[in-house]
């Protein structure tokens, strides 16, 4: 096998998902991520672990992450009803509610009112950092939120592939994501 098909099959494996001591296990044998190397635009799908918000973020329409460089992090971007791309503040959701009651989000209609309200959540300012952190033992980029208590941890899986650990104050489990470099 190859580097490129090893890549595929964790990639493959990940989306299918696992327990979260395994996806665990996956992102600690990760070799880390320099800060550089996160800069551009990523495709985003979370990894099933049985963990509340699974599936929360498909959803709602996201798109993915966007870094125009270290300094100018967009982390929330979703796809409104028309195909266009928002960059969500995310200090105008209800974070807070979410972490204590996730399934208020999984309502009837939720989905179809964010979407509509996409524009009054949007921003063209940058919203995160790119940073290096220590987590779980090992120097890597993370993209620390300005607003919110949330920084998002990265492994690389392969040259255009990230699995996220998204670590949220008042959220006892960890939240995973894949991020797959977006075409030019």
């Amino acid at each position: 096998m190859t580097a490129a098909s090893d890549g595929l099959a964790l990639v493959d494996a990940l989306r299918a998902g696992g327990t979260t001591e395994h996806v665990l296990a996956v992102f600690d044998a990760l070799p880390p991520v320099e800060v550089g190397e996160a800069v551009g635009a990523w495709l985003g799908a979370g990894v099933p672990t049985g963990h509340p918000f699974d599936g929360l973020l498909e959803r709602l329409g996201w798109h993915g992450k966007r870094f125009a460089g270290t300094e100018d992090g967009h982390p929330l971007v979703f796809r409104g009803a028309r195909g266009t791309l928002w960059s969500v503040d995310p200090g105008r959701l209800p974070v807070a509610l979410l972490t204590r009651r996730p399934g208020v989000a999984r309502l009837p209609l939720v989905d179809r009112a964010f979407r509509g309200l996409l524009p009054l959540l949007a921003t063209r300012a940058p919203r995160s950092r790119l940073r290096t952190v220590e987590h779980r033992g090992v120097r890597t980029a993370a993209m620390v939120y300005d607003a919110v208590p949330i920084i998002d941890v990265f492994r690389r899986v392969d040259d255009r592939t990230l699995l996220g650990v998204m670590d949220l104050r008042g959220m006892p489990r960890p939240f995973f994501f894949l991020l797959r470099r977006a075409p030019a």
